[in-house]
Order: C-alpha cells, then structure tokens, then sequence
C-alpha cells in the first residue's frame, strides 16, 4: 500500500470533519458516556467523547465510516483528549492507555476495511494528539505570573504515554492538533520522538495551529512565523490550521504558513463563524465555495473540516481536489530562524544582532541584587529597558554560588512570558551548568539560544550536549575552547571551530543555521605582549569562520575586550565601537553588548580613533601605553569638570561643543544622530521662528538628520540599538511640534484627500509612517491610519470603506517587500484602481518597478522619503498631471526592468498580467 509520504506529492489528500459535531447527532445521554463499567466513578462523564470509544464503540466506528464513505483519505483516531492531564478530570486518567488503543482499533478497521474495497484509493489513520486543557507559558493565577499548574516535564511524559500507544496501535500518522501553546506543542513533539524511538515506529508527523484572533496570534501570543521558528527542529511532516475560523477568515494565516513552511500544509477550518447560539449556519456548499480558493491558488495539500463540519461538507470536497496539483512547499530557510513571540531571522542586511547583557548576575550587580532581594518587577525592568534600547536577544544568567541558579532561572523566564513587550524577543539561556540551560530550555516556547556548549570537557559531553539542544529546538553558542583549553591565537581558534563544525553538522545532524561560534573575546592592552593581538585573532578568526563553516554565525561578549579600562566608560565604549566596526566588516553578526550605549565609530576624534585603532589592530608595540596615557587624561578631565559642577566631560573640548557656533539644522541633525532629547524643545522653538511652517522643519533638518542615521546604518558605522535611540528621538521631535501642526491645520480645514497608510503584515516599525502621517495632514490630507502589522485584507476592506484616493504603505524590514507585493496583488483581485505608494527603508525604486508595479495596473510610486509625497500626492490628486505622472512612471519602469531582465518581474507571468489586464507599462 502507497504511504501517505508517496500519496501527499501526487494529489490533494482529504482528512475527515469534527467528531464532536458528529457526536452530537447521536443525541447521547449519561449512561452512553458511563456504560456499566464506569457507573462508580463520581462527576458527570457526559461530554467525555474519548471514553465513547470504549462505552459506545459503535457510535465511533459509525462516525469513522461516514466519513471515509463521503471522500475521506485520513481518519482522526478519537483521542484528542486522551492524556493523562485532560482526562483527570473525568477521574479515568488511569484508562488512559486503553482509550487510546481502543480508538486506534476502531478507526484501523474501518480504514482498512474501506482500503481493502478501492486498493487504490488507500485509507489512512492519523492519532489526534490534543493540547490539553493546560498551558505551560501561562500562569491560571493572576496574581502569580510564575506559577504553572504543569510543568514541560509532566505534559511530556502524559504524551509519550498517549503517543506510545498510539503507535503500538498501528496510526499511520500522529496530528498534534489545535495547537494554542508551542510550548505544549514543543512538548508533545519532544514527546513523539521519544514515543517513536521506544516503540521503534516512525510516522510522519503533523502539527495545526489555532490562532485566536484576527492578528493571527497563538492563544500564547506567537505570530505564526515564530511558531515555525520554534518548531524548525522537528522532523515534520505538515504544519497548518484549525479551527479559530471558517475557510475565508482563515485563509489570510494559512497564505503565511504556505509561503514560509518548508512542509505540507494542511488546513481543516470550521464551518464558518459560530451564531449567537453557538451553531454553525454555514451550508456544506457554502463552505466548499470558500475552500476552493484554497485548492485553487495551491495553498494546501491536505484539506478537512473543524468544529460545526460533518460528512456532507466533506462529501464536497472529491470533487474540488480531482486532478488539481498539490501545494509545494517552500524552501527551507537559508538564515537562522530565532523567536520569542516574533520572529528574529538573522540576515547578512541584519548588520549586527544586538544581545543585550544586563539580565546577568554575574556581570550587574544592581540585576544579582535584585534577584537575591526577589525583587522581580524590577529585575523585570531591566530586560524590559532593553528591548526597549534595541536588544534583539536578552541574555540571561543566575550563576551565583549564593542562588539556586536552576529555581531562579525558571522562575525569571516565566515572568518574561508574562511580559509581551520583554517576550518578544529571543531569550539566550546563558550558564555553566547544564541542568539550568535544560530548566530554561523547558520554559521558553519560542526558539532560543543556549550559551554554551564547548569541548573542554571532550567529545562524547560535547555531542550529548548537543543533541539535548536539537531535541529542545534552541540554537547554541560554541565556545572556542576544547580539552586543551581556551583557544587564544588564530590558529587555534580556527582549529576548535572547525573541529565543533564537523561533529555538530556530520555527527549531530545540527543545522549549520543554529550553530553560533564563540571564539573568543579576551582583554588587550593588559600589558602582556601575548595579549597584544588578540583582537586582531578575533577578528580574523570571524572571516575564516565565515568563509569555511557554512551557514555558522559569530558572536562573542564584547565588553571582555576592554576588561583593562574598567572605571573609564568613554574608553571601553569607543573600543567596543572601533572593535565591531572591524569584526563586523569579516562577518561578526551576534554580540553580547549593551544596547544602551552611545558612542559611534563617526564620533571618536580622529587622535582618540588612531590610538585606539592602534590597540585594536596591534599596529604598534606601544599602543596599550599611549591609549593609557589618553585614558588618564580624560580621565582627569571628567574629574575636574565633575568637581567645577560642569558635569561630565566628552573627549572633545566640551560636551556642548556640538551647540556652539552651530546652525539650528545642525543641532538638530546632531541631536537625532546621537538620540539628544534635552535640548529639542529649545531648539524646535528657534527652528519655528525661521521656518514658515512646522512642517517645513520634519521635511527639513529633522529629514536631514534621520537620512544621515540611514547612511551611517548602511555602513556598518553605527547599530541598530543607536537607531532605535534615534527613532525615539525623532518621535520626541514630531510631539513637540504636533500642537503647532494642529493649529496650522485648524486655519486650513478643506481637505485635499483622503489617504490610508499602513506599515504591512509582520512588520511592527512606524517612525516612517508616522512622519508621512503628520507632513501629510500638514498638507491637508485626511488621514486613516491603520497602524503597525496590517493584513493586506484589512487594507483592502478599509481603502473601499473609507474610499480613499491613495494608499501608503510602510515596511523596514526585507520580507515586508515580499508583504507588499501581496497586498498589491490582493487590490487587483478586488478590482480597485486606488495609486500606490511605497516607502520605506528595504524599498527601492528597482524592487517597485520589478515586483509590486508588474502585479497591480494602477499607479504604484516608490518614494525615497517622506518630504516627496505631499508632491507626489497633489499630482495624484490632479487627473492631467496624474495623467503624465504615470507616463512618466511607465518609461522609468520599462527602463528598469529592461536593463535588470525580464526573468525577474513579479511572481505574475506576462500571459497571466495580460488575461488579468495588468498594466505592465
């Protein structure tokens, strides 16, 4: 018989609809549950559909054979509630072995004997593994955050008892179903391994979400992006969607899964949305008229039915799958794939991935009081501050010989769970003993990193340590160090690395992806000649690591290199910049740093810079003395200034130097530049004397300046954490205007249109958006601003509802481009005719006129800042001077695409363009 393995590339298969709905019809009462068996058991058993399998035995076959005999190729066993944990509270956790392979018997009969009547046409089985009723990433207590009322380690063994006896049973498949928590979900796919290597019967398996909004999150709050990332370690079969909605509703999430997963999709929604009552309206026919969109645009490849669904809405199915071609999944991810509640895809246009530092015992002490003194709201804060800084991985260690590393590790992420804004994010699990990297690692539902792993202690650890951070689904820090010690020259740090590389990759099975080398940072200008190059070894150790070790990423502790100028923060600071500049120009792209700091590589006085480059780059045998004579003397500088009462001082004849003798537009750049707040309100009120409007000052300087943090960004000379304090500053900018703005607005109250903007799906950036917003409504253009992560339904709903004469789109990351084409493809299917505009930092006019003008035939405008689209919006606004705009546009396209080919113009063929009336200019 053809496995479901050879069957899934051949055609669409067709899984069965609700047991629970089909229950209902049979109109059960108590004894049906309770049989003679169970009459001593106390509490009602009514509503215990797995017990059914055991007490009405023929109620079950009767729902199996329906199904398969409308169209069905896989059958759900009946124990989606069939664990130790769900059952205790019906008190038969003990029968819980026997339910299971009682279902599995009554779903494998009927299978096979519908197999044996239409051989070719095989029936399979899959076991329908539930979440439970509990969750491991929230507390039920609302008053106590950390508290869990299940452990990982309870959940996990409750489901390899279920999921041994599922396959001793003979499933053809295991479905981990409804899915609201990955970290339960992590749970019974750590479970399932470890079922299938006890029982030696390896299934293919399966997992379906349930997303509990319309945001497209996880009841646990995980984007479904991060959901895969948590999940990438599986050996997985298909992923897809449940229940939460009917097919339309749903098909915007299972659009995500199918253009990201590298598996097989499959999708069995409900029967529309629940009524007033809580029944199902929609017909079986109206249901499959939503579903083939599903078949039609290629989106899936297994496809059922949810809650409200019986064998007539499955019977409609046959007929929408016949010879149509099944989803091909995607490619697997070519870059490693983090989460925590979002995913963080670690990209060479990533720069650099900030971890922030200070969640660590061992290195702050205000953090190590505050977790001794159990003071964690604050503790809390400080996490929360980082984020909020541009940390992109919070690292976390309790090391401490007066903690209990272990309780404290645990208690510590549970809090950040509660936390969506600390969340979020990555977590990095950092500590030297193992039983607290696993404590972590049982905590986190998204996909972490554990700081580390490493030789030292020879290979067999080496390679069970690493084969517990697969099975968890965490990346993993390697330290350069082996079972001679820590690797200090270049030639030894290439030599461990490479010899870690080929056990994890050749050995282990680990994806090359989640492999993060550490080669170590150590301290220069200590004194020691030995010591002299170790940044230089660092750094070279980065290009060959690069080079040689595919798809392995670099990162170290970065303050480790200035250990010798402790006391000094300026010093310590500019070094770490002069450092990175240099390791990540050779591919240095993860770094435990603090997401706080200030000062940037293009700031360092050309006489600092030199010195310290002559440390960092051992140019010269006494540049740890000259550097030390510098740091003294600004040492002594700063002292002095303290002790005058004129504050701190900077390596520049004084810190108000920037303020002297300097134009307003170039205070304010500087201040952007550097994230200054305390002088814009100053500031802004000079600017407002010399400029006519307040908005002529956003379009201005305040441009000015965020177009210079662009360039500096795109260099490689300053880092996202500086960006982000940049950003803050230029929302501080925009709000002390925004009163003079409103009132130039009052004295002009016509409106010159109406605009929709919105920064796309899986995109939560706004500061360019929101500077479009206000120099737009400067301009008297009514404004609708949909906001951050916009679904590209939404926009199209909300440009009709509203009859919007533009639409402005924002994204700054690099799949918001993939996003845009989406939602430009979506406005061309609902036959709208509303100009595009596009911005923001990944876009270019090149990938305008290639990929999102080629999908959409009106005009779509790529505008570089936000100072061009009131321009651009007036000629919109005007029918002869839209007229030559767009023809304008059609020469600059034709002219891209014709020097850039063909082969590469949007995911729409010419033919297809052409039958859907495209513009292609």
């Amino acid at each position: 018989m053809a496995s479901i393995e050879k069957i899934v590339h051949e055609r669409i298969l067709i899984l069965d609809g609700a047991m629970g709905t089909m229950i209902q019809q049979y109109n059960l009462e108590e004894k049906d549950f309770r049989g003679e068996r169970f009459s001593d058991i106390q509490g009602q058993l009514k509503g215990n559909n797995d017990l059914l399998c055991l007490t009405r035995p023929d109620v079950i076959q009767d729902i199996h054979r329906k199904y398969l005999a409308a169209g069905a190729d896989i059958i759900e066993t009946n124990t989606f509630n069939s664990t130790r944990v769900s059952m205790a509270d019906y008190h038969v956790q003990e029968y819980v072995r026997e339910i299971n392979f009682a279902a599995v018997r009554l779903a494998r009969e009927i299978a096979d004997e519908f197999t044996s009547l239409t051989p070719d046409k095989p029936r399979f089985v899959a076991g329908s593994v539930g979440p439970t009723n509990k969750t491991c990433s929230m507390s039920p207590d609302v008053n106590n955050p950390a508290f869990r009322a299940l452990t990982y380690d309870e959940l996990a063994a409750d489901y390899c008892e279920q999921m041994e006896a599922l396959l001793q049973g003979g499933v053809d498949a295991l479905l981990i179903e409804t899915i609201f928590d990955t970290l339960n979900a992590k749970a019974a796919i750590w479970a399932a391994e470890q079922a299938m290597k006890a029982t030696g019967k390896h299934v293919p398996l399966m997992l379906s979400v349930t997303v509990s909004d319309t945001a497209g999150r996880t009841l646990s709050g995980q984007t479904l992006e991060a959901f895969l990332a948590s999940v990438q370690h599986a050996d997985i079969f298909s992923v897809g969607l449940n229940c939460s909605f009917g097919a339309r509703q749903l098909k915007p999430f299972l659009e995500q899964f199918a253009c990201r997963a590298p598996y097989y999709i499959s999708a069995y929604p409900n029967a529309g949305l629940p009524n007033s009552l809580g029944k199902y309206d929609q017909t079986p026919a109206d249901m499959a008229h939503e579903i083939r969109e599903y078949i039609r645009e290629g989106l899936v490849n297994i496809i059922g039915g949810c809650c409200g669904t019986t064998d007539a809405y499955i019977a409609e199915y046959s007929a929408l799958v016949a010879g149509v071609v099944p989803h091909v999944p995607a490619s697997a991810p070519d870059n490693l794939w983090l989460s925590g509640l979002e995913l963080l895809e670690v990209k060479p246009e990533n720069n650099f991935v900030n971890v922030g530092e200070r969640c660590n015992v061992a290195g702050s002490r205000k953090f190590l009081r505050l977790i001794n003194e159990k003071k964690y709201d604050e503790a809390l804060s400080i996490a929360r501050q980082q984020v909020e800084d541009g940390a992109q991985v919070i690292d976390i260690n309790m090391d401490d010989g007066l903690l209990d590393a272990r309780a404290e590790m645990t208690t510590f992420l549970n809090l950040v769970a509660s936390e969506p804004e600390i969340a979020r994010v990555p977590v990095m699990i950092d500590s030297s003993k193992w039983e607290v990297i696993v404590a972590g690692l049982k905590c986190l539902q998204g996909k972490s990193i554990v700081n580390s792993i490493s030789l030292k202690e020879g290979e067999e650890n080496f390679l069970e340590h690493a084969r517990t951070v697969r099975e968890y689904g965490a990346a993993a820090v390697v330290m350069a160090f082996d079972e001679k010690g820590q690797a200090d020259t270049y030639e030894r740090k290439i030599e461990v690395c490479e010899r870690a590389y080929r056990l994890l990759v050749d050995k282990v099975k680990f994806n090359p992806h989640d492999i993060i080398f550490d080669p170590n940072i150590l301290a220069v200008a200590t004194g020691m000649d030995e010591h002299n190059n170790y940044a230089v070894d660092f750094i070279n150790a980065v290009g060959w690591i690069r080079k040689n070790l595919p798809g392995a990423h670099v990162s170290g502790g970065v303050s480790n290199l200035s250990f010798s100028f402790r006391g000094n923060n300026y010093i310590r600071e500019a070094m770490h910049a002069v450092f990175l500049y240099y390791a990540i120009r050779e591919g240095m792209d993860m770094g435990i740093v603090n997401p706080a700091t200030s000062v940037l590589y293009t700031d360092i006085p050309a006489d600092i810079l030199e010195r310290l480059e002559d440390v960092v780059l051992n140019r010269r045998p006494d540049a740890a003395e000259r550097l030390i004579e510098t740091a003294e003397r600004l040492k002594a500088e700063a002292d002095a200034a303290k002790a005058s009462g004129t504050g701190n001082v900077q390596p520049v004849n004084s810190q108000l130097s920037w303020r002297e003798n300097s134009t307003v537009e170039d205070r304010l750049k500087y201040a952007l530049t550097k994230g200054i707040i305390d002088y814009l309100d100053e500031d802004l009120a000079q600017a407002l004397e010399q400029y006519p409007k307040a908005v002529d000052i956003i379009e201005g300087p305040l441009m000015a300046g965020m177009n210079h943090v662009g360039d500096l960004f795109g260099a490689g000379k300053m880092f996202l954490p500086q960006v982000v304090k940049t950003a803050r500053t230029m929302k501080k900018a925009v709000a002390i205007l925004q009163p003079v703005i409103e009132s130039e607005r009052k004295e002009d109250s016509t409106s010159a249109g109406r605009v929709l903007l919105a920064t796309v799906k899986g995109d939560v950036h706004d500061i360019g958006k929101n500077i479009v917003s206000v120099v737009m409504a400067c301009n008297g253009y009514e404004i609708i601003d949909l906001g951050v992560m916009v679904p590209a339904e939404t926009i199209v709903q909300h440009a009709i509802e509203e009859k919007v004469d533009m639409i402005g789109l924002s994204g700054l990351i690099t799949p918001s481009l993939d996003e845009m084409v989406h939602v430009a493809i979506e406005l061309e299917k609902a036959g709208l005719d509303i100009p595009l505009l596009i911005g923001g930092a990944t876009t270019s006019q090149l990938h305008t006129a290639l990929k999102i003008a080629s999908v959409y035939h009106a005009p779509v405008i790529h505008l570089k800042d936000a100072s061009q689209n009131a321009t651009v919006a007036a000629r919109l606004m005007n029918p002869k001077q839209k007229e030559e705009l767009v023809e304008d546009l059609s020469t600059k396209y034709r002219q891209l695409r014709e020097k850039n080919g063909e082969r590469q113009v949007s995911t729409v063929s010419l033919e297809e363009a052409k039958k859907n009336k495209l513009n292609l200019f």
